[in-house]
């Protein structure tokens, strides 16, 4: 019983960093209409940087800092200089430049940095505290778990609550409409973008010091459990991203803890499987069109 409740309470650590990265897809998807697989490299060029001024400062404030302007800038300049030239009338061209700057960014960090794991230092303990004589949740993993939530919670209200968040649902869904509404599309289609991948930067840098370190594909896995996350709640539905982000980060837990790492991933594509045969729009998908 210990044990499940240990591996649980991880679980949910994970699969809220797990649920914050897809949360960043449905952000891009929302705003652009796009599945973004630049996402994962994209938010480790901007680790790097708060590796860097977390070397050169001793301020995990100002690393956390570092990594959100770097990947908010990253997703500007991508925006602007690539997908902005890119036809639209179909993701897939989209889609197929991503891919071709995964390639150029991972080949660059590896050229300018290696292969080798540079392990990055959790800004808190993670030996497990303890309830009575049960362990739970490291100060690490509740410390991820505040923020993550924090961010969730904000990203809720930003896009049901505000009026950013309705301009940039009405751009993505009705872009022709909304410019006739005096909404600015082009904006809000570069805000999308830039507020997705600053999410995804802080993602990986809340799982990074979990894991061997940072290198170039530090956060390969984590996109694809956030896309399988994405996929099964609905690449529209945030709600969706949350739940199945904890889901999987459970079910991941529980099978790594009670049978072995290997077979994790094939309890994954087994959930993913189940879910798309049954509901292949994904479990939180709107049945009908959503109204600006």
């Amino acid at each position: 019983m210990d044990r499940l409740v240990l591996l649980v309470s991880t679980g949910v650590a994970r699969g809220l960093v797990i649920a914050l990265f897809a949360l960043s897809l449905v952000i891009i998807w929302r705003a652009a209409r796009i599945v973004n697989f630049a996402q994962a490299a994209m938010a480790v060029v901007a680790v790097y940087v708060a590796f860097a001024v977390h070397a050169a400062t001793g301020s995990y404030v100002l690393a956390v800092l570092g990594a959100l302007v770097t990947g908010a800038l990253l997703g500007l300049a991508v925006e602007r200089g690539l997908m902005r030239r890119v036809p639209g009338a179909t993701p897939m061209p989209g889609m197929i430049v991503a891919i071709g700057l995964v390639m150029v960014l991972q080949s660059l960090l590896g050229v300018l940095f290696g292969s080798r794991h540079r392990p990055m230092s959790p800004v808190f303990s993670q030996s497990p505290l303890y309830v009575g004589d049960v362990p739970v949740l490291s100060r690490y993993d509740l410390f991820v778990l505040v923020v993550a939530l924090v961010v969730v919670v904000g990203l809720g209200l930003l896009f049901n609550r505000s009026t950013l968040g309705l301009q940039l649902r009405a751009a993505a869904v009705a872009p022709e409409v909304s410019r006739l509404l005096g909404v600015r599309v082009p904006r809000m289609v570069t805000i999308g973008w830039m507020l997705s991948s600053a999410v995804a930067a802080l993602a990986v840098l809340l799982l990074v010091p979990t894991e061997l370190g940072l290198n170039a594909h530090s956060a390969d896995v984590l996109f694809v459990h956030a896309f399988t996350v994405a996929v099964l709640g609905g690449l529209d539905s945030p709600a969706g991203a949350l739940v199945g982000g904890l889901v999987v980060g459970v079910l991941i837990s529980l099978v790594t803890g009670y049978a072995s790492a290997g077979l994790a991933p094939l309890a994954v594509l087994g959930l993913l499987t189940t879910v798309l045969l049954v509901r292949p729009g994904g479990i939180f998908a709107t049945k009908e069109a959503r109204t600006a």
